[in-house]
């Protein structure tokens, strides 16, 4: 039976779309579960790494002359009362507590030192890039339970010509070095609310966003 027109048409759609490696609705690679809350955390993650130019306050137990709000400076050290210039960037807060624990030890016995991340913009290796096709493509700080809609938010969400369903995480193993890539559904996500879409964001995740071949 001869080909019509029409079926030319579709089987010229379908290699297109091929070769494109995929229509726009079809997500590339396994998909991530769905984002559970986990209520109460939403600033820097217990392993939070400090980086430059974040906002801190230290706080020390019955001495509170001790504690201050200090910026970390972009040599990535801090001053506080009777410590100067000790290194912070590159430490969790718990570590740094433990630094300024050990300083303070020198002229008081045992102080109970704790540390908080009030602003903060951690290093590279804390933050989630977006990049592709969104109205700003961006780095953003990451915080505890970070989503995909989270991310979206903040970056103005998709662009018009973006094929969202196509969208991509690559996501890297912290310890290796080696990376696995993830499709994701943000059309579905941004546009029909599906909330099976959304999905948890780790440190260092990059999110690409391609554009609608039509």
């Amino acid at each position: 039976m001869p080909i019509t027109p029409f079926e030319r048409l579709l089987a010229g759609a379908a290699l297109a779309c091929l070769a494109l490696g995929g229509c726009a609705d079809a997500a590339a690679g396994p998909q991530l579960p769905p984002a559970t809350f986990v209520a109460g955390k939403e600033g820097p993650g217990e392993e939070y790494v400090i980086g430059p130019l974040d906002e801190l306050t230290v706080f020390v137990w019955r001495n509170p002359e001790l504690g201050a709000n200090v910026q970390v400076r972009p040599d990535g050290r801090i001053t506080t009362p009777l410590i100067s210039d000790l290194p912070a960037v590159g430490k969790t807060p718990t570590a740094l507590a433990s630094d300024i624990k050990a300083s303070l030890s020198k002229y008081i016995q045992d102080p109970l030192v704790s540390v908080i991340v009030n602003k903060f913009s951690g290093t590279f290796s804390q933050q989630v890039r977006i990049v592709g096709a969104t109205e700003k493509p961006a780095s953003i700080p990451y915080r505890a339970n970070m989503t995909l809609l989270d991310a979206m938010i903040a970056v103005g969400g998709l662009s018009e010509y973006a094929a969202g369903n196509r969208a991509r995480l690559i996501r890297f193993d912290r310890g290796g070095g080696a990376q696995k890539e993830y499709g994701l559904k943000l059309a579905d996500l941004l546009k029909k609310g599906e909330s099976k879409a959304n999905v948890l964001l780790m440190p260092g995740d990059v999110i690409i966003i391609p554009e609608s071949a039509f």
